[in-house]
Formats: structure tokens, sequence, C-alpha cells
């Protein structure tokens, strides 16, 4: 793809996540100038974990703002690292498994609820753990409920197997730790098995499939499944901490389960898919330029999977609450702080990796290292604090619908002078049998007496979604909150009418 057309694309992946959706019009600028104290976070993280080399970049309204690298590519040689370097990012492969599997789903190609036996021959003599076990689905491998057990020790060992020998196994029986669609256990013997199907319903060799389907159409020319693909001079080699120093482990080769956990790349294409991803929020419309609908890619996003919910500690000692599970190909997590976050990592000998964003806020960033299965969650969630610190890590704001904006004007109107004929006109017919007429305009009355006179025209303090608000009156002698929500009516009249005091924007994902 040249240049310019690539641009292109991103801008319009980028669409509608520009720096005007945000509360802060200069947030870039302040959140880059915490670009510093992120290096030094990840550069300290690196040498302390004994981990020879790694890079790592912020994601900023689908683009990447700032790039960071320091250590080594190659020991022996002391070939340092740089922006093009490819490291091994192992089950982040996840993801793009998913992408191809929902881009199949899309052209009609298969269903997600299928089950995978009708296009994998070789799971049809499945022995199921109960008599009531239903089938697997295609829905059950993304989600990791297939009922697998967790694999993860032994599945980095098998990425080199031919498909011969992924056939065999299949055939040979799969044991289960639970029956299907009743758990979430991480699987990568479940990805390999979408790999296969990938394969098997477009005709085409999975890596062909990815690299045709996805890889190509984003500009992520430094991407690949198999290391020999990578030029010498941008290969990161893999390493484990033994002994006090440094040892080599050798480079898996591409092989049948490569859909779980083979696939290779740079800081620069990573950031490109991280993009998409930010990209595809919020719902809007406009061109669709990504190898996925925003609608699918937003699915990919959305919890499909619950795993149990833990309390957690940052850097800073803060007690951190984390409720979620699994997409399709990627972790979903609900916290205090963020709200909506989407993650993965992945780990094979010698390679560690993480990407990690949030929708909501329009930033993301990546990491990779070549130690075995570096862990990036502590280095992370200090850059994010240091993002939030510039002050200017805030939250999309949601934009308010025609009828809200108008709704706002009626109620405030209404709020300053009361008037019989404007309440009718504007009331849900749920909204005066819920408290009377007489009740809610004595109630509006009795506030007006403490405050004032108000003026009528307020912007809205808090737009939750594009039919429901809060916004304060500026009055005499104090201020009125006011809150509304619309029914779901042509044309939405006000269902939930609340004024009382002050109203202000919550302070997190957890607070009202």
């Amino acid at each position: 793809m040249k240049f310019a057309a690539l641009i292109l694309v991103l801008a319009a992946l980028s669409n509608g996540a520009s720096a005007q959706s945000f509360p802060n019009p200069d947030r870039r600028q302040k959140l880059a100038t915490a670009f510093s104290t992120i290096d030094q976070a990840f550069t300290d993280f690196a040498r302390r974990e004994h981990i020879p080399g790694a890079a790592w970049g912020i994601v900023i309204d689908g683009e990447l703002a700032h790039i960071g690298t320091t250590g080594l590519r190659e020991v022996a040689s002391k070939a340092a690292v740089d922006a093009d370097t490819v490291f091994r990012i192992a089950s982040m492969t996840k993801s793009f498994t998913a992408m191809a599997i929902l881009k199949l789903r899309d052209e009609g190609k298969l269903s997600l609820d299928d089950a995978a036996e009708r296009y994998v021959p070789e799971l049809r003599a499945l022995k199921y753990p109960t008599s009531d076990a239903p089938r697997i689905t295609i829905r059950h491998l993304l989600s990791h409920a297939a009922g697998f057990p967790e694999d993860n020790p032994w599945g980095d060992q098998q990425l080199a197997a031919t498909d011969a020998e992924m056939s065999a196994m299949m055939r040979a029986g799969i044991p289960f730790s639970n029956a299907p669609g009743l758990a979430y256990e991480y699987s990568n013997y479940g990805f390999a098995i979408l790999g296969r199907i990938v394969a098997n319903v477009s005709k085409m060799p999975y890596r062909d499939y990815v690299a045709a389907n996805i890889l190509k159409p984003l500009g992520m020319t430094s991407t690949t499944l198999e290391p020999a693909d990578v030029q010498a001079a941008r290969l990161a080699h893999g390493y484990r901490w033994e002994d006090e120093q440094w040892k080599e482990e050798p480079q898996l080769r591409d092989g049948a389960f490569g859909a779980m956990g083979g696939m290779l790349t740079s800081v620069r294409d990573l950031a490109r898919y991280v993009a998409v991803f930010v990209g595809a929020w919020p719902a809007r419309n406009g061109p669709e330029a990504a190898p996925l609908s925003r609608a699918s890619l937003r699915e990919m996003q959305e919890l499909s999977r619950a795993r149990p919910t833990s309390v957690t500690r940052t850097p800073t000692g803060n007690a951190q609450l984390s409720a979620g599970g699994y997409g399709f190909g990627l972790g979903i997590t609900e916290t205090c702080t963020y709200g909506h976050v989407v993650a993965h990592s992945g780990g094979l000998p010698g390679f560690g990796s993480q990407m990690r964003w949030l929708p909501e806020y329009g930033v993301g960033i990546v990491a990779m290292g070549n130690r075995t299965y570096t862990g990036w969650g502590g280095p992370f969630t200090a850059a994010l604090e240091a993002l939030e610190k510039t002050g200017a890590l805030q939250p999309r704001q949601a934009e308010a619908s025609t009828a809200l904006v108008q709704a706002k004007g009626d109620v405030s109107q209404l709020v300053t002078q009361w008037d019989d004929a404007l309440a009718e006109r504007i009331a849900a017919v749920n909204l005066f049998l819920d408290r009377s007429k007489d009740r809610r305009r004595r109630e509006i009355e009795e506030w007006r007496a403490k405050v004032g006179t108000c003026k009528a025209a307020a912007p809205f303090t808090f737009v939750e979604n594009a039919l429901r608000g809060r916004w304060n009156l500026t009055c005499e002698r104090g201020n009125i909150g006011v809150s509304i929500t619309l029914a779901p009516t042509m044309p939405p009249t006000v269902q939930f009418l609340e004024v009382g005091p002050p109203v202000s924007a919550p302070r997190g994902a957890c607070q009202p």
C-alpha cells in the first residue's frame, strides 16, 4: 500500500475519534508531556527484569504518537533495538485469528453458532464429558468457553506442529475440564482449531488468508508468522535469564498452531493494528475503511465470557477493582478508574508482549520484549497513571441528540417559569403518573424560592448518552441541578425528570 493511501485509511479509521470529541482541546500536547516519564518507567523495568531489549509505543487518536526503545535485539552482536525491530508477539495473534473468523462471518461463509466440527471433521468423534454437553461452537472457541483445559505451558511447544500432526491430535481426542459453554478457561488449542476453520472455509492456508485480508489492507508490512521471513538485521532474538546470564531461545517455526501465537511484528505495525480497534469507537456515520466493519471490531471488544472479579493494587498503592473476561481474541476488563479496558498479552520462550487500550479515551499502549514471558503489567499501569497526571486523560464526551438538546431547552424553560401546556407537551405518559404534575410544580417552585430567578440557558454538565443528560441552571442565590432521560417514543419525550441540588459529571466509572 502506498504511503499516501495508507494515511487516508488511518484517517478514516480514526474518524469521529479526534481531539474535538474530548473535553480538552489541547489533550494531545498535554498527554505528550508524560512521554519522558513513561520512557523512564519502561527503561527501568527492562533493566530491573533483565530484559535484553524492548520497544513500546503510545497510540493517541489512531496515530502512533510516541516510540521508545531500550537495549539489544541480539546480545552476541550487541545490535540495538530500534523502532523497526520485529518481535514475536505470541498470544496477541489470537485477535488476528478472531478478526479473520468475523470477516468470514460477515461475508456469510460461517456463523459463530455453527458447530466447529462442521468445518473441522476431526472433531466429530470427540467424546464429550457429559451426555447433555452441547457441541463445541465457533463462539465457544472464540471466547475460551469450549471446555478445554488451560494449556499455556503445553501450547507454547506446539507452535511448529504440522497440519498432519494436529489432525492426529484431534482424532486421538481432547480431554475436557468443563462441559462446553460453562466457564472461561484459556485454550491455545481452541485458537489453533479456529485457525484450521479459517483455512478450511477460505480454502487457503491461515497465514495466507491473514496476510491478504488483514495485514496487507492495513499496510502491516513488517508483520509475519514465519521468523525466517524477517530480515536478519531486524529480527529480535529471544532469551531467558538464567544463572545470571541471558541464554538464547530457539525461534519456533510457524506451523499448525500459528493461529494461537505465531505472529511477529514491529512496534510501528502493532500500533497501527491497535489504532484500528481504537478507531472503531464511537459508533458513528461515515465510510468504513478497516478489513472488518467498525461494528464487528466493537463486537470483538465486548465481553463474551466472564471470569471472576479481582482486586489488585497499582504501583502507587491504589486499590483497583477489575471485572471482565474475554471478548473475541481480546481480554476485556471493566475498572473503576477507566471503565472499559481492552488488552491482550503474549508470551513464548524468549518473548513477552502486551497491547492495551481505553476505547472511550482514544489512547492505547503497546510493548514488546525479548525475554521469556516478559510481563508488562506494572509499566503499563504506571504509563496510564503518568498520562492521567497530565489532566488530559479524559473520556470521550457522548454527543447529545437533537431531541435531548431540545428537551434540555424545554425543561430549563419549565424550571425557570412553570407552564402547564409546556409540561404536558414534553412529558412522557409516565412522568406525571410517577409523581403528579402539581407535586412536581410545587417542588420546582420551592427550589426557585431558595435560589431566586434562574437563567434558562445552560450547557450540559454531563451527557451520558444521546438521550440522557444533566446540567445546572445558574440562579441569583445558587444553582439548580437538572437531570432528564428521554423515553423510547417518537418524538422522544421526558420520562425521567429530577430537579434539585447542583449536579456534576461522575468522577470515575464506578461513581454515580
